[in-house]
């Protein structure tokens, strides 16, 4: 009896020294939920500059714009609609001013397209592939667009391999020269 007594005690005193045995399943939640939602915090802070990418050109808005609208064909690529899109032409025709210079250059290679579209038409929400070139508040010229490499390895499969292959690789090609 004297050695269970003393298991006893021993617990006794284990337990007013705030020991315990085995798992506590209140802090292991908790712990895990904390760290979930600072895993969240973080992705909602870092994706957003990761997913789409920007680089200063070499020239001014309009000159970068030219530049691509010469060079996009020479790569066996297509600008749709023929021209870029005057952002500020256009909120202009619906009575709003806006002054910083915003282009966008919606370019298609259609083997690409075709491809994409074939395996996962669902992607189309994000075709045609779009540079935008704007003008910072401090005058100099900026190209942003997706990054293509990131987003198609969350894809994965047909995406990855041309979208983040050679997508990438001859818009590379294309913007040439054209960045800092």
């Amino acid at each position: 009896m004297s050695e269970e007594m003393n298991q006893e005690s021993q617990q006794n005193q284990e337990q007013q020294n705030g020991v315990k045995k085995g798992f506590d399943w209140k802090s292991g939640i908790i712990g895990a939920v904390v760290a979930a939602a600072a895993v969240v915090i973080l992705m909602v802070q870092v994706m957003p500059s990761m997913m789409i990418t920007t680089r200063e050109c070499k020239m001014g808005v309009e000159e970068t714009v030219a530049a691509l609208e010469e060079r996009i064909p020479e790569h066996g690529w297509s600008i749709s609609h023929g021209k870029p899109i005057n952002m500020n032409a256009a909120m202009a025709k619906r009575g709003v001013d806006f002054e910083p210079k915003v282009r966008l250059v919606k370019l298609c290679k259609a083997p690409y397209a075709k491809s994409v579209l074939t395996s996962d038409r669902w992607v189309s929400c994000m075709m045609p592939c779009t540079m935008a070139v704007w003008e910072g508040d401090n005058g100099k010229a900026y190209l942003s667009e997706m990054n293509l490499s990131l987003m198609s390895k969350l894809f994965g499969g047909n995406i990855k391999k041309v979208m983040g292959g050679k997508v990438v690789e001859e818009e590379e090609k294309i913007l040439e020269g054209l960045l800092k």
